[in-house]
């Protein structure tokens, strides 16, 4: 399955997708993060997105349910 990076302190959305089998990794907020097929983030600005080589999903406004889900259609394109 994916490796997916999620933002602290969203353990919720961890657990979610490591039971959908996913690879999961937590990060920190101003942390560079490379090498992963998706990313969860609190929310997307001009500012946080040169940190990241890969396309990233904000949970500002979602569930979980609706992050997971997006996530999971993101990789099947």
């Amino acid at each position: 399955m994916a490796k997916i990076a999620v933002e602290n302190p969203f353990d919720d959305v961890k657990v979610a997708l490591e039971e959908k089998g996913h690879e999961v990794k937590m990060f920190e907020s101003d942390e560079t993060v490379k090498g992963y097929d998706m990313g969860v983030v609190r929310a997307i600005s001009d500012v946080n997105i040169d940190q990241f080589d890969f396309p990233v999903v904000s949970i500002h406004g979602n569930s979980v349910t609706d992050v997971v889900n997006e996530i999971e259609e993101r990789l099947k394109r």
